[in-house]
């Protein structure tokens, strides 16, 4: 890794706030799905099984921009790109035809029941891995 990514990495200052968002959505995102699904997982499955997906992408870039693992930054730009694809097709969906989810997911309406957060985050997460890239 070069110095450029490694003066700028997420043990630090506005990295690690990011992280710490990313984990803290990580979590609501998983503690939400997982009582849906257990407790009324008949009642709009689809909506419950787009919150564990997307509680999957939050964990992963977490864990991608804390730079853990193998190769964290591919797994960071991958879940980033992910979330925000999901994010603005569920959105869309979601304003379009609202009965198409009976019960909001995490990405609905952009993430309105979020404060629009989920629609920000991936753009956050892009501009910081764009700006922490190696350099040559």
């Amino acid at each position: 890794m070069s110095r450029a990514a490694t003066s700028s990495s997420t043990s630090s200052g506005l990295g690690r706030a990011l992280v710490a968002v990313y984990g803290v959505f990580a979590l609501a995102a998983t503690a939400r799905s997982l009582v849906q699904l257990l407790t009324k997982a008949d009642e709009a499955p689809l909506a419950y099984a787009l919150s564990a997906v997307a509680a999957l992408v939050y964990v992963a870039a977490t864990l991608g921009l804390a730079e853990v693992g193998p190769d964290p930054r591919r797994l960071a730009w991958a879940a980033v790109v992910f979330e925000l694809v999901g994010v603005l097709t569920v959105g869309t969906l979601t304003v379009l035809d609202p009965e198409l989810f009976p019960d909001a997911t995490v990405w609905s309406a952009y993430g309105a029941g979020y404060g629009w957060l989920p629609l920000v985050l991936p753009f956050a997460g892009i501009a910081w891995l764009w700006h922490t890239r190696a350099r040559d």
